[in-house]
């Protein structure tokens, strides 16, 4: 588990297609130590397994189903990666519970900047946009992010960025078109598929004394 708080944006060093799976390296710098093989660290939001360290390099493999549902089939030797290890019991969770499991990607379809307030507006997908709204919390690349606006007849929503998200993580470097990694809230989720469960329900709903 996570808590959507970049610890460090990081460059990847290799990445080797296979014919069903790909190998990540990523230079971790001071991320790996204590890091053991099999640990779990969010890259760009993605839940990966570590499969080797090598001082401040470690490996991950890549399975076609996460090449083809995230970003990460895109990326190249060079590209820039979110990075978050897997938080402890008892540490300070800042953002919010984010298992690493991405519901899809989204388009960037804009930016804009008032002051210094940077508005990133993204499509959202007729799978997930239901469990978007407006306050309500959403992983965007790892990183968790308040939603600020929410245009569901438009198939679109946005984030408020400040300054240091902008520097610390791939918000800031994404251009209009590129393709981010969207994780939606566990909890809204829940809340959601409930109530719709339960409305689709005519005798809960007569017990209820809803109208039909």
């Amino acid at each position: 588990m996570f808590t959507g708080i970049v610890q460090d944006l990081v460059t990847v060093q290799a990445i080797a297609h296979e014919q069903d799976i790909s190998r990540l390296t990523l230079d971790l710098g001071g991320l790996t130590r204590g890091l053991e093989l099999g640990a779990s660290v969010a890259v760009n939001g993605v839940c990966l397994t570590v499969t080797a360290v090598n001082q401040a390099s470690a490996c991950f493999d890549v399975i076609v189903e996460t090449l083809n549902h995230t970003n990460l089939g895109q990326l190249e030797a060079g590209d820039l990666v979110n990075v978050e290890r897997s938080f402890s019991v008892g540490e300070e969770i800042g953002g919010h519970i984010v298992s690493g499991h991405v519901s899809g990607t989204a388009e960037i379809l804009a930016r804009r900047v008032d002051g210094h307030n940077h508005v990133v507006v993204f499509s959202s997908s007729d799978v997930w946009s239901k469990y978007i709204f407006h306050k309500g919390f959403v992983a965007i690349d790892g990183a968790s992010l308040t939603v600020s606006a929410v245009r569901a007849g438009e198939g679109e929503f946005e984030v408020s960025l400040i300054p240091e998200t902008l520097q610390r993580t791939t918000l800031g470097r994404y251009d209009e078109g590129d393709y981010v990694n969207v994780e939606v809230d566990a909890q809204t989720v829940t809340t959601v598929d409930t109530i719709e469960r339960l409305m689709s329900d005519a005798q809960w709903r007569q017990q209820m004394g809803l109208s039909a």
